[in-house]
């Protein structure tokens, strides 16, 4: 269980490392192991992109490639990956990304040119690898998560969106494949330097657990990965989760989709908006791609911040979730709770010693179900959430509420279920004096902090606006609207 040597494809070849300690990122293994200097350090904490590189996931004789950030990646996480950096692209002559880029004038100054250019060659392999067209939107949603101090944006929205129209360059899957079959297949013998555990399955998991009771919980480490890099954290061990099986799963049964705790952001959030496209918007504002790539919804839950954008969601979707452990005879079991009581203060949950959240279900939208989610924060791209709220309702013919369930993030110290709102909606009308009454019970329940992101007033006036806001999304566009409450009337 424990990992040995590491070995990956870079550059043509198996790359094999011995005693690389456990929290060692992938940045620091490429630019101070490996002289790969084409990976810059920018932040430091997954935020400006300039340290992005390409990872390709064997599943079967293909590859499935995503941009991550390297900086906040652990290096032992790309064990049997290929890892594909910015210098590889033009090892015999330029890439179809290269090329574009020089021939729109995308570089600047150039210090996040070999991010963007990471970035661009995951949209290649995922699009035009595939036969697919480049938009300029596509691009922007394929570009997130990497920041240009020069403002070269457009230029590099016109090459992503050029780089197709050149001869299409593949890459030798099978190759590749078959040197990591080889490599895996290769004895190897433990080395003093790791504690880095990759169980294949959630018994496993919850063995390491039972073992290590010290050990660092870890999937993409979009939060852990700061912990190395800012707070210098170091562990003996630490116990990664993203190969078990049973935490891969991704299921839509006709009453409910399960979201396994290791599946990424980006996969799990596709899943939830497949059924509700309404809630793409949300979605693409959370966090970059890379970000969400490297992220699983579990890590996102089991973080527990009140301004994580997963929650607010997931709670007016009335989710549950299963904390799996093993009993006295070895096996596993899960205690099923709804997903707001796994929290009991800031960042401070109810999983006891031994317990990891192993999945996420919520119910598949009814016939008469109407949903809207929120995210209020600074920047619109690539930011942490100052307030969001979500709610979730279904309408008689009567225009009666018969069910509904509210979310909210930012408000408190712990992600929350707005009841005091919905028993002001829950029965009544659809309509603007339901809507009055839910916004006071907000400002009744709700007591905001102030911070950095936003004030306590902020947060309170933003609160009852967004649930208004949902109500005139419902609205015919005919309607005439008014009636906005100010901060005295719900104060």
């Amino acid at each position: 269980m424990l990992n040995t040597t590491l070995k990956f494809y870079h550059r043509q070849a198996i790359v094999e490392l011995d005693n690389v300690p456990a929290h060692r990122t992938l940045q620091e293994l490429l630019r101070n192991d490996l002289q790969v200097h084409d990976t810059k350090e920018g932040c430091a904490e997954g935020d400006c992109g300039a340290c992005t590189v390409v990872l390709g996931e064997p599943q079967g004789d293909k590859l499935v490639f995503k941009a991550v950030n390297s900086c906040i990646r652990l290096a032992h996480s790309v064990n049997g990956m290929a890892v594909f950096s910015a210098a590889d692209l033009g090892a015999d002559q330029p890439h179809p990304v290269q090329t574009a880029l020089k021939e729109c004038h995308a570089s600047q100054c150039g210090f996040c040119t070999p991010g963007f250019t990471m970035s661009l060659f995951g949209l290649y392999q995922n699009k035009i690898c595939q036969g697919q067209t480049v938009t300029p939107h596509m691009a922007q949603e394929h570009l997130s998560g990497n920041l240009c101090r020069c403002t070269g944006y457009r230029p590099i929205v016109e090459a992503a969106c050029t780089m197709g129209k050149l001869p299409t360059v593949h890459l030798d899957h099978v190759a590749i494949t078959a040197h990591l079959r080889q490599a895996s297949a290769t004895p190897t013998v433990q080395t003093s330097g790791t504690g880095y555990l990759r169980p294949q399955h959630l018994q496993g998991v919850l063995q390491a657990r039972t073992q290590y009771p010290q050990a660092q919980l870890v999937a993409g480490c979009t939060d852990v990965g700061l912990w190395v890099t800012k707070h210098h954290r170091e562990w003996s061990h630490i116990i990664d989760v993203t190969q078990a099986q049973e935490l891969l799963r991704l299921e839509f049964s006709d009453t409910h989709l399960t979201i396994g705790a290791a599946v990424s952001l980006e996969n799990a959030w596709a899943a939830i908006t497949q059924d509700r496209p309404q809630l793409r918007a949300y979605w693409h504002r959370f966090a970059g791609l890379p970000v969400r790539n490297s992220g699983t919804m579990g890590g996102n839950i089991a973080n527990g911040s009140p301004i994580g954008d997963a929650m607010p969601v997931l709670i007016a979707l009335n989710a549950h979730i299963a904390l799996a452990s093993l009993n006295e005879q070895g096996h596993v079991t899960e205690r099923i709770l709804p997903l707001e009581s796994l929290y009991i203060g800031y960042k401070q949950n109810c999983m006891a010693i031994g317990e990891v959240l192993s999945w996420i279900r919520v119910a598949r939208p009814t016939a008469t179900e109407w949903m809207q989610a929120y995210k209020i924060s600074k920047r619109q791209e690539d930011d942490i959430s100052a307030v969001a709220l979500a709610i979730r309702l279904d309408m008689n013919t009567s225009n009666q509420v018969s069910a509904v369930s509210i979310g909210a993030g930012g408000v408190g110290p712990v992600p929350a279920r707005a009841t005091h709102a919905e028993q002001a909606i829950q029965g009544q009308a659809w309509q603007l004096e339901t809507i009055q009454a839910a916004q006071r019970a907000l400002a009744q329940q709700f007591s905001p902090i102030s911070d950095m992101r936003a004030s306590a007033e902020y947060r309170a006036q933003v609160l009852g606006n967004l649930m208004h806001r949902a109500w005139l999304r419902s609205q015919p566009a005919s309607t005439n609207i008014h009636g906005m409450l100010s901060l005295e009337d719900v104060a």
